[in-house]
């Protein structure tokens, strides 16, 4: 493998392990929340139920969607998946906040009173899946536009590619079992890295459109468009000026606030 191959393939696997770690994060945040009114002994079983289920429902996209990555029409729903789940987190995250909280005040009473334990585990499993078509979809989305590999294909996808998608996607894993309480704590503490993860998903469904776009089916974009050095660079420029524009301007709360605000 060249060396600028590697950089580049090194990069796009940087940006998937970032990437994965915030949206873990925030997948965690969001089970904590569905599992909250068990008692604390079967908070922890529909947890492991919940990570059992993640890796199963990982694993079956990731191995489902590399025999179907070549067909442009799964390419065009991935990219319209991406930017829907993106736009909708966007709007409901500043547009509808303020409704969302006053919701949430006025259904404490009914989440005390929640879900029993397997109906609990059930709609966990139901995130699972999708959590998982969230992030193999994001990370197919940044590994097809990379330079093909001599690595034997696996099913309709390059082995290069592949292996991207893997090792991103079981990273995504660990750091949701490991390290999801770190990134669920710098969440807290600097609350636009949620919205900046979100556009990053949305940038990337950006991405797969231009590939889907330039697709010899389709040709509404000149074919071998995402691989042109023009574009690799503004699309990169642009996943960083994301990602340095949610730590910077995120209002950092001091982490006594942030605590009491995750009880």
């Amino acid at each position: 493998m060249e060396l600028s191959m590697f950089l580049e393939y090194g990069w796009v696997l940087l940006v998937l392990i970032i990437m994965e770690g915030l949206l873990a994060a925030d997948n965690a945040l969001v089970l904590a929340l569905m599992v909250k009114h068990l008692p604390e002994k079967e908070r922890k079983k529909a947890l492991f139920y919940g990570l059992a289920g993640a890796f199963f429902f990982r694993f079956l996209s990731l191995f489902t969607i590399s025999f179907m990555v070549g067909v442009w029409q799964l390419q065009a729903i991935g990219a319209i998946y991406l930017l829907f789940i993106a736009l909708n987190h966007i709007f409901r995250k500043v547009v509808l906040k303020k409704v969302e909280a006053e919701a949430e005040n006025s259904a404490t009473d009914e989440e005390k009173n929640g879900s029993g334990f397997w109906m609990t585990v059930f709609k966990v499993e139901l995130a699972d899946i999708a959590f998982a078509v969230d992030s193999i979809l994001a990370a197919v989305a940044l590994a097809v536009a990379l330079p093909k590999t001599n690595l034997p294909a696996i099913g309709g996808m390059d082995g290069g590619h592949f292996l991207v998608v893997f090792i991103g996607g079981f990273i995504g894993l660990a750091i949701m079992r490991y390290a999801a309480t770190f990134f669920v704590k710098l969440l807290q503490r600097k609350p636009g890295l949620e919205l900046a993860a979100f556009l990053i998903v949305g940038w990337v469904g950006v991405k797969l459109s231009v590939f889907t776009l330039s697709h010899p089916a389709l040709a509404v974009l000149p074919e071998g468009i995402s691989h042109m050095p023009e574009w690799k660079y503004t699309f990169y420029g642009v996943l960083v000026l994301i990602a340095l524009g949610g730590w910077f301007l995120s209002e950092e709360k001091p982490l006594e606030v942030a605590k009491q605000e995750s009880l």
